[in-house]
């Protein structure tokens, strides 16, 4: 028996001890206008994937993930530090709301009554209005899942704030898992009849930030139709059959490819995509594949729409920190643009006594 015991415990010194992830760290990120403290999160998985969140916006500031030859590096645009955030940047990373994408004229009628909205995007509302969800810091809490850890970020957002009925309470649960899947969990309830179209808005450059234009990314979207826009880019209301036309991604195809096609200025894409999906279930939307690295991202969602933004506005500045066009993309599940005014897209208001609910994944690997 005793030498058993003593040949388990050889063979057990033998194994490779298992690494559990380590704790979330939270750092002083810098103060907002208004004299708010701001945090930096830092989340490492067993695999030394990294993904960096500040409660300014709850945004994604950073996300190192390896290549095919476990070289890794961030591959999300952004800001060193909370001054760039601070300014008027390209919603970076940030969670918009209430309202992700735009609403004609900046107003919607609800109820038999009219809400007017900021027109900060031409003449309409744009995520959220002036001061949207990405302008406020949010209370963080760090949380534990069984596969991995994250932030849970919360926020009551009152009566009236950028025109919106009702208070609306807000939570955007951010999870690294041990499998290199940045997870997003949202919810929220309201006092009052309202529209909500929540959304992560980063910006993903799989070669690495900083790294070249995303042209050669090679983009599969499960769509095979989408929703033309007019030339302030709200939805005609139509939907338009993707295949043989430069909106076709219905298999992998260079994102650069048939892009100054696009009837748009600047041009590229800025459009939603309907999935294939529109069942409320978690499943693949998108797929991203980065030939040089070997780096690939799936998105798997429950939302019925995922907006394809080719960064077309992004200009070098230093607001837009020092990007130059096409340098980033996203992939921003969604409702549809501009709902509350077109009848015949899902509904998006939520009502008191109903919960809202959606779940979004970028999953990544290597090729």
């Amino acid at each position: 028996m005793r030498r058993a015991c003593l040949a388990t415990l050889a063979l057990l010194l033998m194994l490779p001890l298992a690494v559990s992830a380590r704790p979330t760290e939270r750092s002083p990120f810098g103060h907002t206008p208004q004299g708010d403290e701001a945090s930096l999160f830092t989340m490492t998985n067993d695999h030394g994937t990294v993904l960096k969140m500040t409660d300014y916006g709850a945004t994604v500031v950073s996300l190192d993930v390896p290549d095919r030859h476990e070289k890794r590096a961030n591959v999300v645009l952004g800001f060193p530090t909370i001054d760039g955030y601070l300014g008027d940047h390209p919603y970076f990373g940030a969670t918009v709301g209430r309202y992700a994408n735009r609403i004609a004229r900046g107003e919607f009628t609800l109820d038999g009554k009219t809400f007017h909205l900021a027109r900060n995007n031409g003449p309409n509302s744009l995520h959220g209005g002036t001061r949207g969800f990405n302008r406020y810091v949010w209370r963080a809490e760090m949380v534990t899942a069984p596969d991995g850890t994250g932030i849970r970020f919360s926020r009551v957002s009152p009566a009236g704030e950028e025109g919106y009925p009702g208070d609306l309470s807000v939570t955007a649960t951010y999870i690294l898992t041990q499998n290199d899947v940045v997870r997003i969990q949202y919810t929220a309830t309201t006092t009052a009849d309202t529209p909500i179209n929540l959304t992560n808005h980063t910006y993903w450059n799989l070669a690495g930030a900083g790294h070249g234009d995303v042209l050669r990314h090679r983009l599969q979207v499960n769509a095979d139709s989408y929703l033309p826009v007019d030339d302030t880019l709200i939805p005609t209301g139509d939907f338009a059959a993707v295949r043989g036309t430069p909106f076709d991604f219905t298999h992998l195809a260079l994102i650069g490819q048939r892009l100054h096609e696009i009837p748009s200025k600047p041009v590229g894409y800025d459009h939603c995509y309907v999935l294939r999906g529109q069942s409320g279930r978690l499943e693949e939307a998108a797929r991203v594949v980065e030939p040089g690295s070997g780096r690939v991202m799936d998105v798997w969602t429950t939302q019925p729409g995922l907006q394809v933004y080719s960064g077309n506005f992004l200009d070098g500045s230093a607001a837009n920190g020092g990007y130059a066009q096409h340098t980033g993309f996203c992939l921003e599940t969604q409702h549809y643009p501009d709902s509350p005014n077109q009848p015949n897209f899902p509904d998006t208001i939520l009502r008191p006594g109903q919960t809202y609910q959606q779940t979004t994944e970028y999953r990544f690997s290597t090729d």
